[in-house]
C-alpha cells in the first residue's frame, strides 16, 4: 500500500473515515459487493466508466482496511473474488445516507451543471 509522506491523524474520526472511503468508487463497489461475491473481471465490467487500474487499486486499499476479503481459488487457471466483510457490511447505511443526500441534491448540480429536464 502506498506510504503517506504526512503522518495521518488518528485522532480524527472523519479523516479515519474518508481513509477508509474516500475514493470515487469505493461506495459503489461495496454497495456491489452486497448482492454477492464478485470476481474482479465482473467489477471492471460493471464500472466502465473507471479504468480496471482504478478499480484494483480501490478493491486493494479496502481489502487492506477489512473492509472487503478476497478469495484465491487454486484451480487452473487462477481465479479470485472478492466479498463484503461484516466490518464492511458497517458502511452500508453511511453509504445509502451519502445516496439519498445526494439525490435530495440533485436538482441544485443540475441547475450548477445547466442541465435541462
Amino acid at each position: 500500500m502506498y506510504k503517506k509522506k504526512i503522518p495521518f491523524d488518528i485522532e480524527c474520526g472523519v479523516k479515519i473515515t474518508m481513509e477508509v472511503m474516500g475514493g470515487k468508487w469505493k461506495s459503489c463497489i461495496l454497495l456491489e459487493l452486497m448482492a454477492g461475491a464478485k470476481r474482479p473481471s465482473e467489477l471492471h465490467r460493471h464500472f466502465t466508466d473507471a479504468s480496471p487500474r482504478v478499480i484494483d487499486q480501490q478493491l486493494r486499499e479496502l481489502e487492506a482496511h477489512g473492509m472487503i476479503s478476497k478469495k484465491i481459488f487454486a484451480e487452473l487457471p487462477p481465479r479470485s473474488e472478492y466479498s463484503i466483510t461484516e466490518q464492511g457490511k458497517t458502511l452500508i447505511p453511511i453509504i445509502e445516507q451519502i445516496e439519498k443526500w445526494g439525490d435530495n441534491f440533485r436538482p441544485q448540480m443540475k441547475e450548477i451543471f445547466g442541465i435541462e429536464e
